[in-house]
């Protein structure tokens, strides 16, 4: 085991029962959002996480459902047009691709991963589908680096850093007979208990 797979390991160590739960239930609440959005408004359940995913950067999770369902519900009921009065706690740009998003319905998952384009938000969506990956943000970066790192102070992560962290949380996923995307959830949940991260 190598000093950051001990890190992430060690605030695997350090979850209470209470973070542990919170963390497996996490991706599978966020899937059963997006299934109840497919049912409800008649969308493909790829779609559903795709706008999710794509409204996520900088939104608090409560609000990136909201700006979620609202954001589809006024495109299935009123058309594409209507949506520019539909106000979303992140950037212009995520708002395009999430209708992007739902213009294509499509099913396939590379389609929707190519309006996504971001890695993160690849990561994140994969992990909504319920795939074994790991999304690699500032809070997994902290807690592979081993030491609370304020956002605005956790470097570009590119795509040799990207990998080598995430092939860290796998190998800790395997350790523990768990997905990456449990692990980084738990450590996550952790991590925020740790250090009051809001």
């Amino acid at each position: 085991m190598n000093p950051n797979q001990k890190n992430i390991q060690a605030v695997l160590d350090l979850s209470s029962v209470a973070d542990v739960a919170e963390g497996l239930a996490w991706y599978k609440t966020a899937h059963t959002a997006a299934h109840e959005l497919s049912s409800r408004y008649s969308i493909n359940v790829s779609t559903a996480c795709g706008v999710i995913a794509a409204l996520s950067p900088r939104n608090k999770w409560t609000r990136n459902l909201i700006d979620a369902e609202n954001l589809i519900n006024v495109f299935c009921t009123a058309g594409a047009d209507a949506c520019t009065e539909v106000k979303v706690c992140t950037f212009g740009k995520n708002k395009v691709k999430a209708l992007a998003i739902l213009a294509s319905d499509s099913c396939n998952l590379d389609s929707i991963e190519q309006i996504l384009s971001g890695p993160k938000l690849k990561e994140f969506f994969r992990c909504i589908i319920g795939q074994d990956d790991v999304c690699i943000d500032g809070h997994a970066y902290s807690i592979w680096f081993g030491d609370r790192i304020t956002l605005n102070k956790v470097p570009s992560i590119g795509v040799k850093l990207r990998r080598t962290i995430k092939a860290d949380y796998l190998a800790i996923a395997e350790a523990n007979s768990m997905t990456g995307y449990e692990v980084q959830a738990i450590t996550w949940v952790c991590h925020r208990r740790l250090h009051s991260v809001a």
